[in-house]
């Protein structure tokens, strides 16, 4: 449907310019059916709004600024000019038309980039309800930051609406920690399925991690640059053993930040369910109220983690806290396993993993972990998985990285660059989502048997 609007805009300014291009017109005449050709189209973009994918969302908001300016200065130029006979030139008009085709491929860029994602649909009972607030940790310094300022953990919360038929504190709690460079909503449809089906989803944000987020004074923070240049680096098969040690303590600094972000959110949510203790916490969408609601709801002895890349390499290792009844480790190397490196190897910590685990690996990480063990490579996932006491693992064929996350249905142009592999985006989303809903439901809410295939 963008294609067909980019399309009507086009023909309207290309008829416009053929039947002016070879006038002599005035200006007085050029004005006014300037004026009407902008009519026309901001006309067609309202009769349009009536399609599917074309909304008045962030995705066409562009091009609703640009009509609307086209025809104020349409309209300006129209009055002043009324009484004008200067010709309008020739070169005039045809940049006239390259400007507007320009404009309006601009305008639209967000359209042809971002799919009208809506979620997939839910098999739950509830409807999920969502709501979202920043953590203050005070006893932490932003690192990021010069002024000295604490470090803050937002964190957004998904949860039944039916709130009021629920008994208290009867609801597993599940928190989620996104990759690189990812964002809150990275796994969106997973939240929506796990609320839908009687679970408090908090989607916890790691501030000069992600892609963006804010503060509580509300300044855009964004992703870290020199985090993002050593993310996107790392890895190179022709490191030497000196790289590599450089590697490990970058890795470790990340790591450590992501661990203890998510272990304060977990406590602060434990609290708040507990308690009713919100004074670390600065509200930024909905209220108090919405938060005393859906932390009622927490049952806080059955707490799941659950992460994307890093984010998942996160939950692996704040998984070993006590409290911590089921992980999901989502395509993420466990660099937090790794406690050291000597003699150009990884020192994993052996220690076994003794709470349930489920490991979901993309189709060449697979590979590459099979690899490690033929070679005899010490990697972090298999001494985890050969150490733990209740751990699967599978992977889905034809998958790449960005295909455990909702990006692909969100941006498939963005995932393709990112990494995505020939598995159809939805089926793997559901696929996915199923897997993670069956194995928090035998191990947080002690229902069913939890199996998983070799690969799906």
């Amino acid at each position: 449907m963008t294609i067909l609007l980019l399309t009507v805009l086009m023909i309207t300014e290309i008829a416009f310019m053929i039947t002016e291009i070879s006038k002599l017109s005035g200006k007085k005449d050029w004005n006014k059916k300037r004026l009407l050709a902008d009519i026309i189209e901001l006309a067609a973009f309202g009769v349009m709004l009536l399609l599917p994918d074309i909304d008045l969302s962030f995705r066409f908001k562009g091009l609703l600024f640009i009509l609307l300016i086209r025809l104020a200065f349409a309209g300006i130029g129209y009055l002043i000019g009324r009484k004008s006979d200067k010709q309008k030139s020739a070169g005039g008009k045809i940049t006239s038309l390259i400007t507007s085709v320009v404009m309006f491929v601009f305008a639209l860029t967000p359209a042809f980039l971002i799919k009208n994602y809506k979620g997939r649909p839910l098999t739950g009972q509830y409807t999920p309800v969502t709501c979202a607030a920043i953590l203050t940790d005070t006893s932490r310094t932003e690192e990021f930051e010069q002024d000295g300022s604490a470090r803050e953990v937002p964190v957004h919360l998904y949860y039944p609406e039916e709130a009021e038929d629920i008994a208290d504190h009867s609801l597993p709690l599940v928190v989620f920690s996104h990759g690189a460079f990812g964002w809150y909503q990275s796994n969106i449809s997973a939240y929506m399925e796990l609320a839908s089906n009687g679970y408090v989803v908090a989607s916890i944000e790691h501030p000069y991690h992600s892609l963006f987020t804010h503060d509580t004074s509300g300044k855009l923070i964004t992703v870290d640059g020199e985090f993002m240049q050593k993310v996107s680096t790392i890895g190179s098969s022709d490191e030497e053993e000196t790289e590599r040690e450089e590697v490990f303590e970058t890795e470790c600094e990340w790591i450590e930040l992501r661990i203890a972000d998510m272990e304060y959110a977990v406590d602060m949510l434990k609290s708040a369910a507990s308690e009713n203790e919100f004074s670390d916490w600065t509200f930024t969408e909905g209220d108090k109220a919405q938060f005393e609601t859906a932390a009622r709801l927490i049952d806080t002895d059955k707490i799941g983690l659950m992460g994307h890349s890093l984010g998942g390499a996160t939950a692996v290792t704040v998984g070993r806290r006590d409290d911590i009844s089921a992980v999901i480790d989502i395509d993420g190397t466990m660099i937090g396993e790794q406690t050291g490196f000597e003699n150009g190897k990884y020192v994993i910590n052996e220690e076994p993993y003794t709470t349930p685990l489920l490991v979901i690996d993309n189709e060449q990480a697979h590979s590459d972990a099979l690899e490690c063990r033929d070679i005899g490579y010490v990697y972090a996932n298999n001494v985890i998985l050969d150490n733990a006491e209740n751990a699967y693992n599978t992977y889905f064929v034809g998958t790449g990285h960005m295909n455990y996350t909702d990006l692909p249905l969100i941006s498939p142009f963005l995932a393709e660059k990112l990494g995505t592999g020939e598995i159809d985006p939805e089926e793997c989303t559901d696929t996915l989502n199923k897997l993670i809903l069956d194995f928090y439901d035998c191990y947080l809410k002690g229902q069913g048997e939890f199996s998983v295939q070799e690969h799906y």
